[in-house]
């Protein structure tokens, strides 16, 4: 697995979501409740109350809910188009975090069907203090395999 040094300065998933119910996606309460879940999930700390709202739509069938969570380690937003029964989402960190951990949670919170994943490793020339465990042991990070080659791990996860 890559050390902390590897990774740069943080990662940023980005998860589109298909197939969830239209009820799901229209309601602000989930979406709000989500925000306020997934920094203590992830370990993270929430500078600002989750903002949250409904949004018409300049065409009616965009309508959905938008909101957003500042964390100290960046922010995670969520975007719903309930109509077509989608959701956008952003969780950007510069504290490593727990990827697979983040997606199931959107998985079975909004009971998506289908996922297009995106991780991509961010500032891969920021300059970072190797963060040691002890003297002699590096602390490692869950991140899939792939990026040991590469700098953008894709993934599609049908149901």
């Amino acid at each position: 697995m890559p050390d902390q040094n590897q990774v740069g300065f943080g990662l940023h998933l980005t998860l589109d979501g298909y197939g969830g119910p239209k009820n799901t996606l229209a309601d602000k309460n989930l979406v709000t409740k989500a925000l306020h879940q997934l920094p203590d999930l992830l370990n993270m700390q929430r500078i600002t109350k989750p903002q949250v709202i409904w949004y018409s739509g300049m065409i009616p069938e965009d309508c959905g809910v938008s909101g957003i969570v500042m964390i100290a380690e960046s922010h995670i937003s969520i975007h719903t188009f309930s109509e077509k029964n989608f959701l956008t989402a952003d969780v950007y960190s510069c504290k490593i975090f727990d990827t697979e951990k983040t997606i199931n949670y959107f998985k079975k919170h909004f009971s998506l069907k289908e996922l297009e994943i995106n991780i991509i490793r961010r500032g891969l020339k920021f300059p970072k203090t190797v963060v040691h465990k002890s003297n002699d042991e590096k602390l490692q990070v869950l991140l899939p395999p792939v990026f040991r080659n590469q700098n953008h791990y894709f993934q599609v996860i049908r149901a």
